[in-house]
């Protein structure tokens, strides 16, 4: 490096350190290459991005900081290699939600070959038939007795198979364990959300906390599938993340609930917020294609929280997961507190 380099190179440390102190930002690897970019002035989006990003939410929070970092200066291969960790964790939920749903139909059908088959035992056993009938019902048990050794392997086989994608699953949660991105959704996760909410807390910064969750979600998986409940989870992802792009952040807080922190926003605004997210949410509708009929039955209950002064995130979360609960008792579909 020549002198006049490394001269250049001091002089844009002295004004890059001082900004990620100003903004609260961790010295990690990653922030100090995107911020050391920012302080350059050489990649102009890079800079829009940012300074639009800071306007919207106050500060910069963590999960600002790592998405512009993978959009903007991530290598090639590294964005490949997040993009391909992300398909797989979706594939293999999808895979595994497929089995749990076959598992469940084999199940059923196993049931009904035992009905089946004590009936035409019955039958034979109280001569109800000629010998001609009765030499049918017989061929007709023999392939009942096949169908159900079949059916009871078959079972066997997607026991084993589930356990071997469940250990696959675990393995692949653990590599992805720093990750900021829910793979299903495309959402932030658990992991941004927690470490977001703390930055806003150091900025001693106000805002909104909504969280939301779909209504009997589990009724809904065990009478259409795991498939079509992965569907509404995503659509009810899309519904957030079109109505709060620029000036909220979304994330997938766990299962069949979502949270969003809006920055800045008193309760009125957020109550706004989350009102019309309601709405928006409870005109969703989604096709089974198995049986082509068209699902509008899908509603959200809201929890929201607005952070007092010095109030620690924790408590700010645990407020509005009361109002969660209180709206899901109430009848659900709601909005909690009114005022």
């Amino acid at each position: 490096m020549s002198k006049d380099s490394f001269v250049e190179s001091t002089e844009i440390l002295k004004k890059t350190v001082p900004l990620m102190i100003k903004h609260k930002v961790p010295t990690t690897p990653t922030n100090y290459a995107l911020w050391y970019t920012y302080t350059t002035q050489q990649h102009p989006q890079l800079n829009l991005a940012l300074d639009l990003g800071i306007e919207a939410f106050g500060h910069c929070p963590p999960s600002l900081c790592d998405s512009l970092y993978q959009e903007h200066l991530a290598s090639k291969t590294d964005r490949d290699m997040v993009q391909l960790k992300q398909s797989l964790a979706a594939m293999m939920q999808e895979l595994s939600h497929t089995m749990s749903d076959t598992f469940s139909a084999t199940e059923s059908f196993q049931g009904v070959l035992d009905n089946t088959f004590n009936q035409l035992e019955r039958a034979e056993q109280d001569g109800l038939s000629l010998e001609d009938t009765m030499k049918l019902v017989r061929n007709l048990l023999e392939e009942s007795r096949q169908i159900q050794a079949s059916t009871g392997s078959f079972q066997g086989q997607l026991n084993q198979a589930q356990e071997e994608i469940s250990t696959l699953r675990q393995a692949l949660a653990k590599s992805q364990k720093e990750a900021n991105e829910d793979a299903l959704t495309g959402l932030f996760n658990r992991r941004a959300f927690e470490r977001d909410l703390l930055s806003y807390t150091q900025a001693k910064q106000q805002y909104s906390l909504i969280l939301l969750d779909i209504d009997k979600f589990k009724d809904f998986n065990d009478a259409y599938g795991h498939l079509l409940g992965d569907q509404v989870l995503k659509l009810v992802a899309h519904r957030l993340r079109e109505r709060c792009e620029g000036h909220a952040q979304c994330y997938r807080f766990g299962g069949e609930e979502f949270a969003i922190i809006y920055p800045n926003a008193d309760h009125d605004e957020g109550r706004q917020l989350a009102e019309t997210l309601r709405r928006m949410i409870e005109i969703i509708s989604v096709l089974d294609k198995k049986t082509n009929q068209r699902i509008k039955s899908v509603t959200a209950s809201f929890g929201l929280a607005t952070r007092a002064a010095n109030e620690p995130y924790l408590a700010v979360v645990e407020r509005a997961d009361s109002f969660l609960n209180k709206a899901k008792q109430l009848g659900r579909n709601r909005v909690l507190p009114l005022n």
